[in-house]
């Protein structure tokens, strides 16, 4: 079913009354947001605490920003300090997963519970409006004169659009190990990077980056989807000739130690909010595609990309 169609679908059958919330608030949930605020975990985080209290899940929601290191600055603390919390969940999606392959830190996600996949966005690379390059195809011919001379800008380093950046440099024939990529800590600062003209191109989901480009601040010039973004008339990598196609999705997991009617609890929680009204309208105001998926098939899925991101990363250099 196309994205559109499920979300009109599940739109309505909220209106009538179809997908009942839940009668009373129980939990005082704690967010673990590993991030500045600003960016894409963040939005996510924040709407879908917004959705748990709508649907009468919890009581209240505490949010906690914590960036730095891919998210594994925030990973260490909610695995250590909620070891057994069953109100606790912490956001996280393919931008941790590279984060944590690239950077090796001491806390593994493994030592976190899975709990489910929320969301997939594919991004969105944008020049600053002023910048003298107008094209994927001009950005691609300066790289190929001068890899180093093309500043790429995102996320933390492993960043879906920092691999991404990896594999474009890969299928032009530019040798990936050369690419010179900038990352930011959250989204906010990526945002003013490419605003000021500091980076030469810079990637992210097209939530982040809606408002400039409908302003007119940044030029979008291609997509990592399969095809056009609905809303978004520009070219997909692979219109342009560049055989590259990757999202960035993004899912919760809680700590480690809970019990399983705790797992199951939270994982119950975050099928019904897929009925609710408030996740609905942040699905289509945000451009991202429900992707839900729990239980061990999350998990797998997980450790699929862990090996399809390594892969890649060995592939072009990066690790």
């Amino acid at each position: 079913m196309r994205r559109d169609t499920f979300l009109k679908s599940l739109a309505a059958m909220a209106a009538a009354g179809a997908l009942p919330d839940l009668a009373s608030a129980s939990a005082n949930i704690k967010m673990m947001i590993p991030a500045n605020p600003g960016g894409g975990w963040d939005t996510t985080g924040r709407a879908l605490g917004k959705a748990m209290q709508d649907a009468g899940m919890a009581a209240s929601v505490q949010y906690e920003n914590k960036g730095g290191a891919a998210g594994a600055i925030g990973l260490a603390q909610f695995v250590n300090a909620s070891k057994g919390d069953g109100n606790a969940l912490m956001v996280m999606g393919a931008v941790m997963l590279g984060g944590i392959i690239t950077g090796k830190p001491p806390v593994s996600l493994s030592q976190a519970t899975p709990v489910a996949r929320l969301t997939s966005e594919y991004n969105v690379f944008v020049l600053p409006a002023n910048s003298p390059l107008k094209t994927m195809k001009d950005v691609v011919e300066q790289m190929k004169k001068d890899p180093g001379s093309v500043k790429w800008g995102g996320g933390s380093r492993g960043s879906t659009e920092h691999v991404a950046a990896a594999m474009i440099a890969r299928d032009v024939g530019v040798d990936a190990s050369k690419i010179n990529y900038v990352p930011f800590r959250g989204g906010g600062e990526a945002t003013a990077a490419i605003l000021g003209g500091n980076v030469t191109v810079g990637g992210s989901g097209y939530s982040e980056f809606a408002q400039y480009i409908e302003s007119g601040k940044m030029r979008p010039i291609a997509v990592t989807a399969p095809t056009r973004l609905k809303g978004l008339n520009v070219p997909t990598l692979r219109e342009l000739g560049i055989n590259v196609e990757i999202g960035n999705w993004r899912g919760v997991y809680a700590p480690p130690g809970i019990s399983p009617e705790q797992h199951k609890a939270l994982t119950d929680m975050m099928t019904l909010v897929f009925r609710n009204k408030s996740w609905i309208e942040a699905l289509e105001k945000n451009g991202w595609t429900p992707a839900l998926l729990t239980g061990k098939a999350f998990a797998d899925f997980v450790d699929q990309e862990f090996a399809m991101l390594r892969a890649v990363m060995v592939k072009s250099g990066m690790i």
